[in-house]
């Protein structure tokens, strides 16, 4: 049975998901294709995202960044948790290269958590580095507020350049001089239909509806009162909610609400929330308007802000606007602005080919 093994960062929900869409493409290939996970994201996003065979192993991949909230971090607890892993010690990777020649993994993907590099290496198979950024690209941000980063930034270059191949998703943070391969953006696919999601959200066909989304990192929402102003206009927050009440237009979903996110996407109107890969991806796949939330001080956030300005229909909500509220009177805005639900490439079918080298 052909085995990759694919270490994902735990660094919200983005990455999972991008790393769900290119394993997803793969196994269409070849459906005998078993992934070996590794990474500390909950088990129920794989299992409601992936269909075919795989195996989940829950360690610590990497840090990221520690969030306080979806649009804050918390650089001293960023630092500790970087000295628990690096740099990565032999009773670290090599009982993961031990289990990963076990588990008979032809070849090891990493998205952006580079303890897969050093596993890959450990394990004498090839190393695939797939991402449109690294945390070297968002680390050196924050250098001259907390120099302590920078040891960890020289040790991350020097693993993310030790990758046998790298793919590059865009929008690309930082394009390499010599990538392996560089892609369209990368998404999981809608499973059903528009029809089908707004019945499943009792929300009527001629309604118009926008999804509210921090990319899966809790978030407070002080302002749901005031989205009954427009009661025609249905809105639709996914995540962890600590509010019970809220008008009859909006509609609190939990995280394992048992409805696909991708199909939420592609039946909306229109996305508001926190910039994100996935997010912008599947918006992009989708057609629709997003009205953004930029990231202050993280390096990718400009340049998703750019692509969305140049191939999408959308335009910026200031951080303080979405905390407050003032976004709501921009709702007409954004449902006035064009869709363009035209077939889009999805860079994980070419990623798929690629992989089959190793199959």
């Amino acid at each position: 049975m052909p085995t990759l093994a694919y270490f994902i960062t735990p660094h919200g929900f983005g990455h999972a998901a991008r790393a769900c869409a290119v394993m997803a493409a793969t196994q269409r290939r070849i459906p005998d294709l078993r992934w070996e996970i590794f990474t500390r994201t909950p088990a129920w996003f794989f299992a409601e995202s992936l269909s075919g065979s795989y195996a989940l192993h829950p360690i610590d991949t990497d840090v990221g960044l520690v969030q306080l909230d979806a649009l804050r971090a918390d650089l001293n607890a960023t630092v500790e948790r970087l000295a628990a892993l690096l740099p990565f010690s032999a009773g670290r990777v090599e009982p993961l290269a031990a289990q990963v020649t076990a588990l008979g993994c032809q070849a090891v993907l990493c998205d952006i958590a580079p303890l897969g590099i050093a596993v890959a290496q450990a394990a004498g198979v090839p190393s695939v580095l797939l991402e449109n950024f690294t945390w070297v690209d968002i680390y050196a941000e924050y250098v001259e507020e907390c120099p302590a980063l920078l040891p960890y930034i020289e040790q991350m270059t020097d693993w993310f350049a030790a990758a046998d191949y790298h793919i590059q998703t865009a929008p690309v943070c930082n394009p390499s001089a010599n990538p392996t391969l560089t892609v369209p953006p990368v998404s999981r696919s809608p499973r059903t239909g528009r029809a089908e999601v707004r019945r499943l959200l009792a929300i009527p066909d001629d309604s118009p509806f926008l999804l509210i989304t921090m990319g899966g990192v809790d978030f407070e929402h002080r302002y749901l009162e005031r989205l009954a102003q427009f009661p025609d206009v249905h809105f639709v927050l996914p995540g962890n909610h600590s509010v019970m009440d809220a008008p009859p237009n909006v509609h609190l979903l939990s995280p394992r609400s048992g409805i696909y996110h991708p199909d939420i996407v592609a039946a909306s109107d229109g996305v508001v929330g926190k910039i994100g890969y996935s997010t912008l991806a599947e918006v992009y796949a989708a057609g629709v308007p997003y009205g953004y939330v930029p990231r202050p001080r993280f390096r990718e956030s400009d340049v998703l802000s750019a692509f969305v300005e140049k191939e999408m229909s959308g335009f910026a909500i200031d951080a303080d606007e979405l905390s407050d509220g003032r976004w709501i009177e921009r709702v007409p805005d954004l449902l006035a602005l064009s869709q363009r639900r035209e077939v889009r490439v999805n860079g994980a079918e070419e990623i798929a080919t690629f992989l089959e080298r190793f199959c």
